[in-house]
């Protein structure tokens, strides 16, 4: 993702219909963004990580324009609060909703990754395994495979 504009590139706002129409095309990006993260979190939960990985671009796209806006309403404070008091209020709470539900998110995809490398890793575990020899060490017990017997493996994402 792009790094937010510096400060010098932020164009002042200049009215208090300005802020408003800034902070009404905020919050329209943040109900897409929420729309396409709760898809991306019923995908993922449904197993259909392919589904969810195509949603990445505009996720990313919404992400940008979320830190444009955001970058644009911070760069001043003062005046953004002293025009606009009650729509940051309200814009406040849609973030605070925002927050919650991207960490729900954010708990699904982990859980997802740590599923799915738990799986790899009990493949790879299994194959090395499969691939050594069985015997017998010095104390009489089977030997365990030597981490050097363990292979790489190799995924396909295009299945």
């Amino acid at each position: 993702m792009a790094a937010p504009a510096s400060n010098a590139q932020i164009q002042a706002i200049a009215s208090k219909a300005e802020i408003v129409s800034l902070i009404a095309h905020l919050s329209g990006v943040m109900d897409q963004l929420l729309a396409i993260i709760e898809q991306e979190t019923q995908l993922v939960r449904a197993g259909k990580l392919s589904e969810a990985a195509q949603l990445a671009q505009t996720k990313t796209d919404l992400a940008q324009a979320y830190m444009a806006d955001a970058s644009r309403l911070k760069a001043d404070p003062g005046m953004t609060k002293h025009l606009a008091g009650g729509e940051i209020d309200t814009l406040r709470r849609q973030h605070d909703l925002f927050h919650a539900l991207l960490q729900i998110n954010l708990t699904v995809l982990a859980t997802a990754h740590a599923v799915s490398e738990s799986i790899m890793r009990g493949v790879s575990q299994e194959l090395a395994r499969k691939a050594t020899p069985q015997g017998y060490g010095a104390s009489g017990k089977v030997a365990a495979p030597p981490v050097s017997s363990q292979q790489p493996l190799t995924v396909s994402r295009v299945l």
